[in-house]
């Protein structure tokens, strides 16, 4: 979105004026990040979380470019190769932790990310195109962060690889080709090792580049905001920097200071104990659990326990799918007009209970499948495709929402001075 109002670039240095002609990055950088980028004045701090997956980014990329200098994807010596980094390497146990971590943390805040744009309708015309490079960069992350999953060849990575690539083998006539394809053999092995190391390590630069196409799309209408109003007037805006460099400046020390007492206090607690002992294809875990961040897709990956039509294994894997694919078609399945939830009273509380929904789903994909936990599992199963494809659509046809300000600015002026002016009817 182009502001009138917005300053421009202009160097005062004759060295700067020079590489503006000839290499316009400093335009580049302060019309992105600077006082010539205005941003809606009213942002809170759930918008923070952009430039916190941003700085996680940058951890595993520097941690996992480290790492693979003394990693060895080969299975006689993977495991042997990690704790080599574990004990001989210099600082080896501070970059194994903290890339382990990090992922978490970057899992963590992406998801936070997502909750915010469901909240606040961020994937709303007209920035259809910035969620749905969101949801591929979120897919690129899941796959990525699966393949970094097997690389210590502890067994619960040997045994995470197994069976999660057995469901392919469900899908007929080709599933067993794609399974061996993706393996590159019967059983995950050294094929298997280097083609998710080989994965692992590219894909990161791919997300970095999606990252800039997602920024790049997002500054054409401009950040959206907690109102879900648009930017009307010059008084509705601030320049990203200094306000917003600032409060994102807040949001990164928090963010370390909760890293690093990970790292330093409990760098295990989000791991499992399993997979400190070396890859067994003989010894089979009594509990196979993907990490915490895979729970709730597991959860309906497992929910599939009858053959209909097609094989049970087969409807889970196309479930899991389906369950992160339905995002790509968010913005055309709620016809809402109304963005923020702040003003959608009815759609705020089954948003809420999707959260909850969510949440029992990362339960049942960590708890051992009872008869008890395969129900709960499949009546939340039920609950997360009934909310996209049932719930949503039908209140956002008849929801009546609460009447909205006619400006940011005059939202900011209600909610800070306690003034009272006029309001837009709401949209019947």
């Amino acid at each position: 979105m182009s502001f009138p109002w917005a300053k421009h670039y202009e160097p005062k240095v004759p060295l700067m004026r020079w590489l503006d002609e000839k290499l316009p990055l400093p335009r580049l950088v302060y019309n992105a990040i600077g006082a010539g980028y205005p941003v809606p004045r009213n942002l809170n701090y759930f918008w923070n979380f952009g430039v916190l997956a941003g700085a996680a980014l940058v951890i595993q990329i520097v941690t996992g470019v480290t790492l693979g200098m003394h990693y060895a994807a080969n299975g006689g010596i993977a495991f042997g190769s990690v704790e080599h980094i574990m004990r001989d390497v210099n600082a080896g146990w501070f970059l194994r932790y903290a890339h382990a971590n990090g992922a978490s943390m970057f899992l963590a805040v992406v998801y936070i990310h997502i909750g915010r744009g469901l909240y606040y309708g961020s994937y709303k015309p007209p920035r259809e195109m910035v969620w749905l490079l969101g949801v591929v960069i979120f897919l690129l992350i899941m796959a990525t962060a699966f393949m970094g999953y097997v690389l210590p060849w502890g067994q619960m990575s040997f045994w995470g690889a197994q069976v999660i690539t057995g469901f392919f083998s469900a899908i007929p006539v080709v599933g067993e080709s794609i399974r061996i394809w993706l393996l590159g053999g019967f059983a995950p092995d050294n094929a298997a090792l280097n083609r998710f190391f080989s994965l692992h390590y590219l894909l990161p630069f791919v997300i970095a580049g999606v990252i800039i196409l997602h920024i790049w799309a997002l500054h054409i209408p401009g950040s959206s905001n907690p109102t879900g109003v648009e930017v009307k007037a010059e008084q509705d805006t601030v320049p990203f920097h200094p306000y917003y460099t600032a409060k994102d400046a807040v949001g990164v020390g928090v963010f370390f200071l909760i890293f690093a007492f990970l790292i330093f206090f409990t760098p295990n607690l989000l791991g499992h104990p399993d997979n400190y002992i070396e890859a067994n294809p003989l010894s089979t875990p009594a509990h196979i659990v993907p990490e915490w961040y895979f729970l709730p897709f597991y959860a309906i990956l497992k929910s599939f326990t009858s053959n209909f039509i097609l094989d049970a294994k087969l409807w889970g894997v196309i479930a899991m799918f389906a369950s992160i694919l339905l995002l790509f078609f968010l913005p055309w399945i709620d016809r809402s007009p109304i963005r923020s939830a702040n003003f959608r009273p009815v759609y705020r509380r089954f948003l809420v209970v999707l959260l909850f929904d969510i949440v029992l789903l990362g339960y049942v994909g960590g708890a051992e499948a009872t008869p008890r936990n395969v129900m709960l599992g499949q009546l939340a199963t039920m609950y997360y495709f009934a909310h996209f494809l049932i719930i949503l659509p039908l209140v956002s046809m008849s929801e009546r929402p609460r009447a909205m300000p006619n400006s940011i600015t005059e939202a900011v002026l209600e909610k800070h001075d306690g003034t009272s002016p006029a309001k837009t009817a709401a949209v019947g």
